[in-house]
């Protein structure tokens, strides 16, 4: 199960496509949450005057509903393009095994596009009056809630896949 969850995290880390998601998921957040102008749904956290991060939490989930079937879709499809798919259920792994560590390795990405939104944490900590003045425990609840969701939003998509497969 550990060499599909490598495999799985190589070959999305080295596709274009892999990389082009979370760097787009990124760009859209970083100018949602500093450049663009918020008018009533207070996403820039510039215009707020208070050290919180609410736009972040909105916006993400919103953006994850485009990276996150980018990161689904692939995991199953490229084993039927590749032609390695009988090979993979023919292993001494359950099928649920193979979806598991395919499971596993689409919240590690989800997870690897979370953490240089970190910076922005710092930068608010650096920026509060006084320095240091954040919700620690609604900061990481609310990370921690970003994380559940993206591993339903995970769950759903290769559960589509698994679906369409086996129908």
């Amino acid at each position: 199960m550990f060499a599909i969850y490598r495999k799985e995290l190589v070959l999305f880390l080295t596709s274009l496509t892999g990389l082009l998601a979370i760097f787009i998921f990124l760009i859209l957040l970083g100018l949602f949450l500093w450049i663009l102008p918020s008018d009533h749904t207070g996403t820039n956290i510039l215009d707020n005057g208070f050290a919180q991060f609410d736009g972040l939490f909105n916006m993400a989930p919103w953006l994850y509903l485009f990276l996150i079937p980018a990161i689904t879709m692939r995991s199953i499809s490229e084993e039927l393009k590749s032609g390695t798919i009988e090979f993979l259920l023919t292993k001494p792994l359950s099928e649920y095994a193979v979806i598991f560590a395919k499971f596993l390795a689409g919240i590690t990405l989800v997870i690897i596009s979370l953490i240089p939104t970190l910076f922005y944490v710092y930068t608010v900590f650096q920026l509060g009056s006084p320095r240091g003045n954040l919700d620690w425990g609604a900061l990481c609840g609310s990370y921690l809630g970003l994380i559940m969701l993206a591993s339903v939003f995970v769950a759903v998509g290769i559960f589509v896949q698994h679906f369409l497969i086996n129908r």
